[in-house]
């Protein structure tokens, strides 16, 4: 059976048990400052597990998208070396949020799993809660005991300890016990020889868990206790790839349909094969594994970037990348050629993934290219690390560097160094890398009490879009201690003017004031599982009263002005460069905004002139806003209304027009759009490949914008003497400058001719290698190209120069190459020490090398200890 087939028939399974089929959220998570990415399929849904919100449907069912590489469910570093682990993989689930609990549960996985996908009942085991004897003093789950009895025979019925069968979202919150049911695929023979019961939950790779039951029946509290929840929940999750390997009858996760078009087409790309070597087929695992959490996260609006999930997403592609470098020898780019085998299988299911198809491939290629570099400098690094080392042994400390810095990987300098006879520190290496994770883990650590609940009326109301202040009460707060921020409150009332950050905007600040008038700073405002939460230095004394809730206006106005200038904007792209375009991301603050978008090329002057044009002439058009708010999705999108990938939206929504401009939009807007005045382009650029980013300035910022120009501009015409017309002028001293510097460029290089014959009377022999350390009067450019010509008239040379400019030294230190290979020296590791004379630091080549630093007065110091490194 297809997986297609198998994803339907679990669909329409629970379809026909009045389950509501409801689309995958996006695996990266935008509104939940406690994840990065949907790491289980009850993550969309945790606000109802909380009881912030009632959902609508109370039965529930989906294939959710799950990447598991960070935090608490971590399973990178497994993915490739066994057959059953992915970052990437599909969670399918259904869920109860209130109404049925564990006797449906249990019949209807057991119904599935044995009628539906007609498994056998002898290769299926099924766990349960052993209870515990710790602190939770928790009992044996006999309930659950009794339902499996009905359906399993009981010598197939195992008992699992906390660890396994207790199922936690976290440190605090909903969690219960579990049954898990595990899937025994080993032949006759093999089970004959060893039970199957004695091997699950071992990580055996043919005995694995296929299906988990969670019954959410307690709330973990701060202080660790557990209290009973008012209502109980169903959580399940089901492993699709696993499924799928069962129903196809093989005995790996990457033989099924899913992973085997992708195999194949990195056999073709690399000429290799799959199931001859070990390495290889890690290796090949690894990249059709890794390719699906890369695609997926980009078509969900993550790139690969430098910090937060962008910089995990970036670690999966180099982790493949450098598998393919260096057991596949793949040393052009090739990752982004696997997207269309991806695409063609996954793109009915996941139709993000053909319309977003050709910027997920530029992304990709666009990484590799960059890795590549990186790997080929890295190796130039590694090379001279490993000359300047003393022994067979090189410093874990200097290798956690070439990782931490250049994002070379740690594997593969261990790979390298074996195969030339050197050894890693490993745990010089093991010790760098624990203390930078304990600086990153202090920096971020959090520590949040239980809420303090003062009212049972926890629905809450946003009255933002009409009021920017009201009278609120306080519903629940809570202390949150960190060490970035010191100690802070979270607070949440019964209704709210305050907008929170979402869909790119800034949250709202402003201020609380009570009656007898103590006045309370609101620092920021943010969605959390559905809720407005509200920070604050200081908890009102006034709890049980009424507060006055006061938006901070002026920034709010500003912050309107720039979220309606980002929808005309996205209007005048399309417009201007192409249907083709679509909005990838955008930041909204009082000050600025951004805005990424997906376009091929560079924007040019007139492009850009035009996309200002029409987005003035829409402001100067006084456009007024037309709201809707709660329409049908489907209704919206008849309307022309545009809806973008990776964002996560309701049944009903809200729309936004102004003129022809028409979104889904939650955020905060002008009422007319002369409200902003005017709209100036500040910079375009690329973010990634097939990526722009423009940002912009509306309003009060482009006055001060055009204020400090016209104030710049007074300036320089005093400069050039009033000059009728200034850019004339500029560009005359351009043309005397260009004259001028190259009269000077001229007398340099005679200067340094002259010196050149000075010079090489003055070498001195040490050691059979032509030495000279000087103080020479000439620039940076003008000393390496002394060097070289020097070197062109003498072999075995050894040159260390040394000058000063504007207060500053630089050191120039040239090897002949034959010297390099001969006496194992390197430049780049001398000007390294040297450096240190004149505090400063620098680096380069083996042969030739520079180094810089603000000490003039150390120039002595390094002429005189040059002369070391020869003798």
């Amino acid at each position: 059976m297809r997986s297609q087939e198998i994803r339907a028939k679990f669909l329409e399974f629970f379809k026909e048990r009045t389950h509501k089929i409801v689309p995958s959220a996006p695996m990266v998570i935008k509104d939940d400052p406690t994840l990065m990415f949907t790491n289980a399929g009850m993550n969309q849904f945790k606000e109802f597990f909380l009881g912030n919100s009632v959902p609508k449907h109370t039965r529930v069912a989906d294939s959710q998208k799950c990447l598991r590489v960070s935090g608490k469910h971590n399973d990178l570093e497994e993915v490739g070396k066994d057959t059953y682990h992915h970052t990437m993989f599909e969670m399918l689930g259904n869920w109860s949020f209130g109404d049925y609990f564990k006797e449906d549960a249990i019949a209807w996985a057991w119904e599935f799993l044995t009628e539906v996908c007609e498994i056998d009942k002898d290769c299926l085991y099924v766990t349960v809660f052993e209870g515990s004897k710790d602190a939770d003093n928790l009992e044996q789950d006999t309930e659950a005991l009794e339902l499996w009895r009905k359906h399993v025979a009981e010598d197939r019925i195992l008992f699992g300890n906390k660890a396994d069968n207790f199922w936690e979202m976290g440190d605090q919150g909903p969690c219960g016990p579990c049954s898990e049911i595990h899937v025994d695929i080993r032949t006759k023979e093999e089970k004959e020889q060893v039970s199957g019961a004695s091997l699950v939950n071992m990580d055996h790779p043919e005995v694995v868990e296929i299906w988990n039951l969670v019954f959410m029946q307690y709330n973990r509290r701060a202080n660790g206790n557990l209290e009973p929840l008012p209502a109980k929940h169903v959580d399940t999750g089901m492993g699709f790839e696993r499924l799928c390997m069962v129903m196809q009858n093989v005995r790996s996760n990457y033989d099924t349909d899913i992973f085997t078009p992708l195999i194949r087409e990195v056999e073709t790309i690399a000429n290799a094969k799959y199931g001859k070597d070990e390495k290889v087929d890690i290796a090949i695992r690894v990249i059709v594994d890794h390719i699906r959490a890369v695609a997926f996260s980009i078509a969900d609006g993550q790139l690969p970037s430098n910090t937060g999930a962008g910089y995990v997403i970036r670690r999966i592609l180099r982790r493949a990348i450098r598998y393919g470098f260096t057991f596949l020898d793949t040393k052009d780019p090739f990752m982004y050629r696997l997207v269309k085998v991806l695409a063609d299988k996954m793109g009915e299911a996941f139709p993000e993934l053909r319309v977003q198809k050709q910027l997920i491939e530029n992304v990709i290629k666009e990484e590799e290219q960059s890795f590549l570099k990186t790997l080929d400098q890295g190796l130039i690094l590694l090379d001279t690390m490993i000359l300047a080392n003393k022994g067979r042994t090189v410093d874990g400390r200097k290798a956690f560097e070439l990782y931490d810095t250049f994002g070379f990987p740690i594997d593969l300098t261990a790979l390298i160094l074996g195969e030339r006879g050197y050894e890693l520190d490993e745990k010089g290496f093991e010790a760098a890398m624990q203390e930078q994770k304990d600086r990153s883990r202090s920096a971020s650590e959090v520590s949040k009490d239980d809420w303090v609940v003062l009212s049972n009326d926890l629905e809450q109301e946003f009255v933002g879009y009409d009021l920017m202040e009201t009278s609120v009460k306080l519903v629940k707060y809570r202390k949150v201690t960190s060490k970035k921020e010191g100690e802070q409150y979270q607070m949440v009332f019964n209704l709210t003017p305050f907008y929170p950050e979402g869909g790119g905007q800034v949250g709202d600040k402003g201020y609380l004031e009570a009656s007898n008038g103590n006045v309370y700073y609101i620092l920021d405002t943010k969605r959390e599982n559905n809720e407005i939460v509200h920070f604050t230095k200081e908890l009102p004394v006034e709890v049980d009263e009424n507060l006055k809730a006061v938006v901070d206006k002026k920034q709010r106005w500003r912050t309107a002005c720039n979220h309606t200038a980002t929808h005309l904007l996205h209007q005048a792209l399309r417009e201007v460069l192409g249907d083709h375009v679509e909005q990838k991301g955008s930041a909204v603050h009082s000050k600025y905004l951004r805005f990424d978008f997906s376009h091929f090329s560079k924007l040019t002057v007139s492009e850009i002139r035009d996309i200002e044009s029409f987005v003035n002439s829409r402001i100067y058009g006084n456009l007024p806003l037309q709201e809707q708010r709660g329409i049908p999705m489907e209704e919206a999108l008849k309307q022309g209304a545009m809806a973008l990938f990776g964002e996560k939206y309701g049944d009903t929504v809200r729309t936004i027009r102004f003129g022809q401009s028409i979104e889904l939009c939650g955020g905060t807007h002008v009422k007319n759009t002369r409200d902003i005045w005017h709209f100036k382009i500040r910079s375009e650029g690329a973010v990634a490949s097939g990526i722009r980013r423009i940002e912009a300035i509306t309003s009060d910022a482009v006055k001060d914008f055009y204020s400090e120009n016209n104030k710049l501009m007074l300036e320089i015409k005093d400069l050039l003497n009033n000059a009728v017309d200034p850019v004339k002028a500029v560009s005359s001293l351009q043309e005397e400058n260009a004259l001028l510097k190259k009269q000077i460029e001229g007398f340099l290089k005679d200067k340094a001719r002259n010196l050149k014959g000075e010079l090489l009377k003055e070498l001195s022999e040490v050691n059979g290698v032509q030495f000279l350390a000087k103080k020479v009067d000439l620039d940076a450019a003008g000393i390496k190209d002394l060097s070289f010509d020097m070197g062109s008239n003498k072999d075995n040379l050894f040159l260390l120069f040394a000058t000063e400019q504007d207060g500053k030294a630089l050191l120039s230190c040239y090897i002949s190459k034959e010297v390099v290979a001969e006496k194992n020296l390197n430049a780049g590791t001398i000007v390294r020490e040297l450096g240190k004379c004149i505090q400063g630091g620098g680096g380069g080549q083996p042969f030739f090398a520079t180094a810089g630093g603000k000490n003039p007065a150390g120039i002595p110091e390094v002429l005189n200890k040059a002369k070391e490194y020869l003798d």
